[in-house]
């Protein structure tokens, strides 16, 4: 008889044990990435280990459209997301409760203003015609550009097309300037019929990319952010000791050659410790999100998304960075 308790007891425990475990396991917090080289890194944290090491619970997940993400997020669909801080403002407006909490990283080549080997300067782009996505961060970028040289959108024509058209147009002769980004500024380079006039080098901190995060996640999971801070960190010192090797993990999660992914990983500025404590204090810093924060806001209130700019001091929380840069 006590035999056969114990035997009952043992086999209740066998088959308690997976709902023990899975009660106490620790659920993965979600983070959105796209096609841009300072979200595709964050598989550099993932292969290479370093959201284990640091202890946070991170599940990656990939979304083809990038704008799926910052809905997502919007919609409460992912605890965190990886998007421009252009692409932030819209949701903070209308009171999504989210946060910026790291910056990967900062467009230095990536984006560009392209136009046709006959035109030397931006005289020369006087009344000419541009192709980009309008509202988006090349259009933001050829407005900034064109305002630098005492022009505006007036002094030329804008033509509505997403980035490929836009390149495949200017390739082909049909337009004079495009706004695109990478791989597509190396593809019109190579094919001889068009050079930058303008690229995000040109305007340091204007775009710079950015984690947002819900609130609610971010006091569930602390740790966990804490930890993913840390392993973003890790990568960003990957990345600079080896690029190479860096380029050779990166490159198959979006189908490009590791030579052809390595110059779009050239044109980005990674942010570690040092570049994301100074990007999330006011300041004088070209890398200040208060100050990107008002430029943007300036341009996205012209081209009548936003009413009015969010607040710096309301959706910048420096306590990740700062817990983690210990």
């Amino acid at each position: 008889m006590k035999r056969s308790k114990k035997l009952i007891a043992t086999l209740m425990l066998t088959l308690l044990a997976p709902v023990m475990f899975m009660s106490t396991a620790r659920a993965e917090i979600t983070l959105g990435i796209s096609d841009w080289p300072g979200w595709v890194a964050w598989y550099i944290a993932q292969e290479k280990g370093y959201f284990k090491k640091y202890g946070a619970h991170v599940k990656l997940v990939w979304f083809p459209n990038y704008i799926d993400s910052v809905n997502a997020l919007s919609a409460g669909q992912l605890d965190a997301n990886s998007q421009a801080l252009i692409d932030t403002l819209a949701p903070l407006e209308k009171g999504v409760p989210i946060k910026t909490i790291l910056v990967t990283d900062n467009s230095a080549g990536n984006d560009a203003l392209m136009v046709s080997n006959s035109i030397k300067s931006f005289a020369d782009l006087k009344g000419k015609t541009i192709g980009l996505e309008q509202y988006s961060i090349e259009n933001y970028l050829a407005d900034t550009a064109l305002a630098r040289h005492g022009m505006s959108e007036k002094d030329v024509k804008i033509v509505n097309m997403s980035t490929g058209d836009a390149a495949a147009a200017l390739i082909s002769g049909r337009i004079d300037g495009a706004g695109v980004w990478n791989p597509w500024i190396n593809r019109i380079e190579n094919s001889h019929k068009g050079h930058p006039l303008f690229t995000s080098k040109d305007a340091p901190g204007l775009i710079p990319d950015i984690v947002a995060a819900r609130e609610s996640s971010l006091k569930k999971h602390a740790k966990d952010f804490e930890g993913m801070v840390k392993a973003w960190f890790a990568v960003v010192r990957f990345v600079h000791a080896h690029p190479e090797a860096a380029a050779k993990i990166m490159a198959p999660h979006v189908g490009l050659d590791p030579k052809e992914y390595a110059l779009s990983l050239a044109g980005t500025r990674l942010f570690g410790a040092e570049l994301n404590r100074e990007a999330m204090k006011p300041g004088s810093s070209s890398v200040s999100l208060y100050n990107s924060t008002a430029d943007t806001g300036k341009f996205l209130i012209k081209a009548k998304a936003i009413a009015k700019t969010p607040d710096p001091s309301m959706f910048i929380d420096p306590k990740f960075v700062d817990m983690a840069s210990k």
